[in-house]
């Protein structure tokens, strides 16, 4: 019996042959990266016999990015916008030397000291912010002239040397790790339970969103395609804490990283503000007749970034244990490359949380895959060069197809 023709009504049913085409069609760059993502990790475990995926290099994984993981937050928001930021580089080591002045030297309290360093920040991204907003000085060129000054004033402000150690309390920002109240023999189980309980919340929150979206009839992606991204998701976040928990358990900085990734998702999903930056980046003329107030909008962009660029400064300063004057030395670089590749327009207006950690993710994993493996750092360069611009060109092509 010959079989009837895809119908347009058949197109748009999910489920159906069409349906899930459609679907990914439309999620093609989403689903790109992470299945990408999971080929970068398979190929490094198994170029290094397995050594990728040990509990000490994963742990090592998650300390070496989480500042990039950070900052990469901020400067989504950033692109977004329809602007840039090359300077948190060089915020990241000036907020490190003051850190280090302001604890090591002047002995202040590091409760007093991490907020002075907050606050810094955020004068720092307000003064840039207020260039790009308020004057219409291009984002390329203020940020460029901070990557020069704020250098300039680490090493000033250090002397040229290296300030440390750390307080041991500070320390506990990026070295320290979850305690194991059950206090299990060979496991932390405290850190196993938390990888369970979040792997529920978060199976919990989705169910209840796609709950949502059926009653008010909007049509989410295909049941088959939602309940396997659930499971598999579930199955890497229990798998990832059982990993850890065979070691020390979760480190500190991510939980910071979790709650910071979890708040931006919910700020750019489900809030006004999260809508306007969208509106604002995609055409600002028309957010500014809509009645959005775009010029004070990039303003609060910037201060965002430069808040969390003195996080990552405070976390890179933290696990170093001793602020330095080349600290943030290309780390602008890595942060844009991150969120380019996790799916952000150059034109603005397009971007995820998402897609922001995993595009850091994958430039973490290959810096660590590649390091393992022994390649030398001029070849690392051209690797992620190329990565990056596959990437732009990816999404630029696809805008024209479009």
């Amino acid at each position: 019996m010959r079989s009837s023709p895809t119908t347009a009504a058949d197109a748009a049913v999910p489920g159906t042959r069409s349906g899930y085409a459609t679907h990914l069609k439309a999620n093609l760059r989403d689903y790109g990266m992470l299945l990408s993502l999971i080929a970068i990790m398979v190929f490094f475990q198994v170029m290094t016999d397995g050594t990728l995926m040990q509990p000490l290099n994963l742990t090592n994984l998650v300390l070496q990015n989480s500042y990039i993981v950070i900052m990469a937050l901020g400067m989504l928001l950033v692109i977004v916008a329809g602007h840039i930021d090359l300077s948190v580089g060089s915020v990241v080591g000036f907020i490190g030397a003051m850190a280090a002045v302001l604890m090591v030297q002047f002995e202040l309290n590091f409760v007093v000291a991490t907020v002075l360093c907050l606050v810094a920040g955020a004068v720092i991204g307000g003064i840039q912010g207020w260039f790009v907003a308020f004057f219409r000085v291009p984002s390329f060129i203020v940020t460029l002239a901070g990557m020069l000054v704020f250098k300039g004033l680490s090493l000033a402000v250090l002397q040229g040397q290296s300030v440390g150690p750390f307080p041991p309390s500070f320390q506990l920002l990026s070295s320290g790790f979850i305690p194991d109240v059950f206090h299990g023999a060979q496991w932390r189980i405290s850190s196993l339970v938390i990888g369970v309980v979040v792997a529920a919340a978060l199976a919990a929150a989705e169910l209840r969103q796609r709950t949502r979206q059926a009653a008010h009839g909007i049509e989410g992606e295909p049941a088959a395609l939602f309940w396997l991204k659930l499971v598999v998701f579930a199955a890497l976040i229990v798998a990832f804490s059982a990993v850890m928990a065979s070691y020390r358990g979760l480190p500190n900085v991510l939980v910071v990283m979790t709650l910071l990734m979890l708040l931006y998702d919910f700020v750019t999903r489900r809030t006004t503000l999260g809508r306007r930056v969208y509106a604002l980046g995609g055409n600002e003329k028309a957010a500014r007749l809509s009645g959005v107030k775009t010029q004070r909008l990039v303003f609060w962009t910037f201060v965002n970034m430069g808040v969390l660029a003195a996080v990552a400064g405070l976390v890179f300063a933290a696990r170093l244990n001793t602020a330095t004057p080349k600290a943030g030395l290309g780390f602008e670089l890595d942060v844009i490359a991150a969120c380019f590749i996790g799916g952000a327009s150059a034109s603005g207006g397009v971007g995820k949380v998402q897609g922001a950690v995993i595009g850091a993710l994958v430039m973490g994993v290959m810096n660590n895959g590649m390091s393992i493996l022994g390649i030398g750092i001029d070849y690392q360069q051209v690797i992620k060069g190329l990565v990056l611009l596959a990437a732009v060109f990816f999404d630029v092509y696809n805008r024209r197809k479009t």
